[in-house]
């Protein structure tokens, strides 16, 4: 059975993904350059040396990756002042693993700020029993340390936990853990890739629930 769940936030939880996307252009303007067409795909579920690795792609290996994603972020205080709204289900889903006492982390590639910024603002922290910060590895997703250091967290074998995840790279590291991975597409289908990887794919977290509750969801040990 599954015992523990990880929750990615951004796409996943609440709908930033969309916020995320129209940032880059104003971020990179303040630095004299101009956004290429993709690089908010390729980023997206990324931090630390992953993100590095894909502003080196596409602004050539001597750009100033630490100032581009530091102006990015920069847009980012200013534009999630305001709560952005929670995805379908979300509620629903947490009510239902805490009544079954199934223990919650977030493991996101965001910064622990824009982590607390975003759950404190709907009062949520305290259902988490850790926040794990995509800051706080060298290498981020599709690397699966964020993931298995949540694991840990939560007293969880990964073969026994489950990572809810809407980007290609947090499918990629969930899969790479050996956990049970579930997809909830946000801005970016499933393509064939994610539909080798993934545990199952469903279209919002009421269905996630649903899943859970009718026993479709089990653990690979």
């Amino acid at each position: 059975m599954i015992k523990g769940v990880i929750f990615d936030m951004d796409g996943l939880m609440f709908d930033t993904e969309r916020i995320w996307a129209t940032l880059w252009k104003p971020a990179l303007a303040t630095l004299g350059l101009s956004y290429k067409e993709g690089l908010d795909a390729a980023a997206r579920g990324s931090a630390g040396d992953s993100m590095r690795a894909v502003l080196r792609r596409f602004y050539g290996p001597d750009c100033d990756t630490d100032t581009i994603m530091d102006a990015l972020h920069a847009q980012a205080e200013t534009a999630f002042q305001a709560p952005p709204p929670k995805k379908p289900g979300l509620d629903e889903l947490i009510a239902y693993l805490e009544a079954q006492h199934i223990p919650m982390v977030v493991a996101s590639s965001s910064r622990m700020a824009s982590i607390l910024r975003h759950l404190n603002n709907w009062h949520m922290t305290d259902h988490f029993k850790a926040l794990i910060s995509g800051e706080q590895f060298t290498s981020s997703k599709p690397d699966p340390e964020i993931f298995l250091t949540a694991a840990k967290a939560l007293g969880t074998a990964p073969a026994e936990t489950l990572v809810l995840e809407d980007s290609y790279n947090g499918v990629r590291a969930g899969a790479r853990g050996g956990f049970v991975t579930v997809m909830v597409p946000d801005l970016a289908p499933a393509d064939d890739e994610m539909r080798r990887l993934y545990t199952a794919e469903c279209k919002d977290l009421r269905e996630v629930k649903k899943m859970l509750e009718e026993g479709k969801l089990l653990s690979e040990a």
